[in-house]
């Protein structure tokens, strides 16, 4: 344990340097850590000073005969920062001309350069466009965390892609707050959305109290103890297990009075957020060994995932109070202790849901001139949905969002064939998923089981029905402090589903939050996957419309590429020498359906690459190598390098056994919404590249897209 005499901090800068130096010095790293975190002051550290760098307070010490790091040693207090390591000569270099100082507004640290930050300018005509910032007030630049010594800089900028010229010369903080202010965000809005804080008072020489500061704590980490530092070590390009934007923080280290929703583009870090708020209770809040939090979410393998996570982000004492599971397990564990009497039974896993339908469907009228597509939906989207049991409950349920009106007649003509699959399903013992959670809402409400359960954490929320909601609000019956944190993004909704919170009792007035920078993939991904999402309109978990008007990511990279192979031979050969320019195990090839993934899986191992399937029950470990193959479905969740999304050909997106069965219009209209989404989701597992393949005619969607962004072709 570090002794209360010092303080050890890490600059997430550490983590990146850490992770590219060879393994044989990363371990004598960790073995000059070991020492330094127990004691800075050891006599056998060498601290020393260099006449050349701009602040006197850097030092650099040894890591063997060719290896240093640098550190930050105040003049006064016992404060440590770590702040880069690497080759000798590189890393004078990288200290050669910065400066660590406190923010006389912000209170926050900062990492700074010691010569002046200019931006290139030219004389202007009357006629031209301002300076972009003329309207706003040194203080108010202040406010938003710009050094006064980059103020002139920022007061010569024109436009943002100035203001991207010295992007690395800036505070991250300050960066992306000139970058909202430039995009015509109200200054007011920014502070917001950035969770502002200005300081009554600083002393800008008091490192330990900075230290203290959200402003700080987005890029450095006090060393609390000695398994912290070696599980980031572990993984240190994981630094969202660290470090949090302050706008995250607010979310996670705070007690609320009830129910709370988090919307969030792909990549703003919803999964972070709630895997840091779970972490924040089980340590901070409910610290009992009896109290239990769950964090559910709606498919294996995401939770399988976030598990793995937990266990590297919290010690085994405190994730034993987090139970982690998806939303049909912990409702089957639920059932089975109050002795339920019936057996689950899913679509798609054997044929015995289909065979009772099929026997239900002899029922179905001819005369009422329904389509046999038309019952599946009305089944989907108001019966189960609403828990319709009886001919009473059909008829005063609400059809809102249909688009095949029903008379009276034909509605009980219809109600026929679903009373008979009701029957059938009771003969055989079978409930379907629907029916359980209201099952089990109901076992709650009537004491026949219990369950002891201090807050609920549900993240892709949007994949949840509003039944599965009635059930969660029931096992914290009662509102109370911290009680539902639930994250989602309804442009991500691939299933069937669509809930409306306040309909299952939760209310999140006043407790609804978005989160609005895309920190996992570069803006160019993300404007070319938010085109697919042009022209459809999309809720906000609560039946309201959403919108991505303020969804935006600060990274620039190489916009999208585009391949249309004359066949399939040919489009394998430009994945496969596509996928082999990066690492493989951090590379991913996507495809519509299993048995797209399958044909390129052996088409890809038939060339020599290895591959490793992404499996729905258990977490994908980077550290496993092979090209990973997955599903548009089985992807959501995680991230990559590199992702190709397959076989986009017009059949496979949007795929056609998902929207040419239905006669609905309105049906079809959510069935190619969610395709919209799958395709959405697919391109934004991507960190920093994307290649789109198609065989002939490609799908109109990608065409589209693809006419708007420069793309390239790799050589097949």
């Amino acid at each position: 344990m570090l002794s209360n005499t010092f303080t050890v901090a890490i600059l997430d800068d550490f983590l990146d340097a850490f992770a590219r130096i060879p393994r044989a010095q990363q371990k004598k790293v960790n073995k000059f850590l070991r020492k330094f975190r127990s004691n800075p002051t050891d006599p056998s550290i060498n601290y020393e000073s260099i006449s050349t760098f701009a602040d006197p307070n850097l030092r650099t010490v040894r890591i063997d005969l060719s290896y240093r790091a640098i550190v930050l040693k105040p003049e006064s207090g016992n404060v440590y920062l770590l702040l880069w390591v690497d080759h000798h000569d590189e890393a004078m270099r990288w200290a050669q001309n910065k400066r660590i100082e406190i923010h006389p507004t912000t209170g926050g640290l900062q990492v700074l350069s010691a010569v002046p930050v200019a931006v290139e300018t030219t004389a202007k005509t009357a006629s031209e466009q301002p300076a972009l910032y003329v309207g706003v007030r040194d203080r108010e630049l202040a406010r938003l965390g710009v050094p006064e010594s980059c103020v002139a800089a920022v007061r010569d900028v024109d436009t943002l892609a100035q203001l991207e010229e010295i992007q690395d010369e800036l505070p991250p903080e300050a960066f992306e707050a000139l970058y909202w202010l430039g995009e015509g965000e109200s200054l007011e809005e920014v502070e917001r959305a950035m969770a502002v804080t200005v300081q009554a008072s600083v002393d800008t020489t008091d490192f330990l109290a900075a230290l203290d500061r959200d402003a700080s704590k987005r890029r450095f980490v006090t060393v609390e103890d000695d398994s912290a530092l070696e599980a980031m070590l572990d993984a240190p390009l994981q630094k969202w297990r660290v470090f949090l934007h302050p706008s995250q923080r607010r979310l996670v280290a705070r007690t609320w009075s009830g129910p709370v929703r988090v919307l969030g583009g792909a990549g703003t870090g919803k999964t972070v957020v709630a895997m840091h708020r779970a972490v924040y209770l089980a340590e901070k809040v409910f610290k009992e060994p009896t109290d239990r939090i769950l964090f559910t979410t709606f498919t294996r393998n995401l939770a399988a995932d976030i598990s793995a996570n937990l266990d590297a982000m919290c010690s085994p004492d405190v994730k034993r109070r987090i139970e982690v599971t998806h939303i049909d397990k912990w409702v089957a564990g639920l059932l089975k202790r109050a002795g339920y009497g019936y057996k689950l039974a899913y679509w798609g896993q054997g044929d015995t849901l289909q065979r009772l339908w099929d026997l239900s469907m002899q029922l179905a009228d001819p005369a009422s001139k329904l389509e046999d597509s038309f019952y599946r939906d009305e089944w989907e989207l108001v019966i189960q949905p609403n828990g319709c049991a009886r001919w009473e409950d059909y008829k005063r349920a609400s059809r809102a969002g249909r688009g095949s009106r029903l008379n009276r007649s034909q509605r009980k003509q219809a109600w026929a064939v679903f009373e008979e699959y009701r029957r059938q399903l009771e003969r055989q013992g079978l409930r379907e998923p629907e029916d359980a959670l209201r099952d089990a809402t109901t076992l709650l409400k009537e004491g026949k089981v219990r369950v002891s359960l201090r807050s609920i954490i549900v993240d892709e929320a949007q994949d949840m029905s509003t039944n599965a909601f009635r059930l969660l609000r029931q096992a914290i019956p009662t509102q109370q402090a911290n009680d539902l944190f639930i994250v989602g993004d309804g442009h991500q909704r691939i299933y069937r589903k669509k809930v409306v919170l306040s309909r299952a009792g939760v209310a999140i007035v006043g407790r609804s939050h978005r989160l609005r920078i895309n920190y996992r993939t570069t803006d160019e991904i993300r404007r070319y996957a938010i085109a697919v999402l042009e022209g459809t309109s999309f809720d906000d978990l609560d039946g309201e419309a959403d919108t991505t008007a303020r969804y935006r990511s600060l990274m620039h990279g190489e916009a999208p590429e585009l391949l249309i192979a004359e066949d399939f031979d040919r489009e394998v050969g430009a994945i496969a020498q596509w996928v082999q320019e990066g690492a493989l195990a951090r590379t991913a090839v996507v495809a519509r359906t299993n048995s797209l993934v399958e044909r390129y899986t052996k088409a890809l191992e038939a060339r020599g690459i290895e591959t490793r399937q992404v499996k729905r029950s258990e977490a994908d470990d980077p550290s496993l190598p092979g090209l990973r193959m997955a599903t548009m479905h089985r992807v959501k969740g995680l991230e990559f390098d590199r992702v190709v999304v397959a076989g986009m050909s017009e059949e496979n997106m949007p795929w056609r056994r998902a929207t040419e069965r239905l006669a609905d219009a309105a049906a079809r209209e959510d069935a190619e919404a969610m395709e919209r989404a799958l395709l959405y989701v697919a391109l934004t597992r991507a960190r920093k590249a994307v290649l789109v393949t198609a065989v002939g005619a490609v799908s109109g969607w990608v065409d589209r897209l693809s006419k708007a962004m420069t793309s390239s072709t790799p050589q097949s």
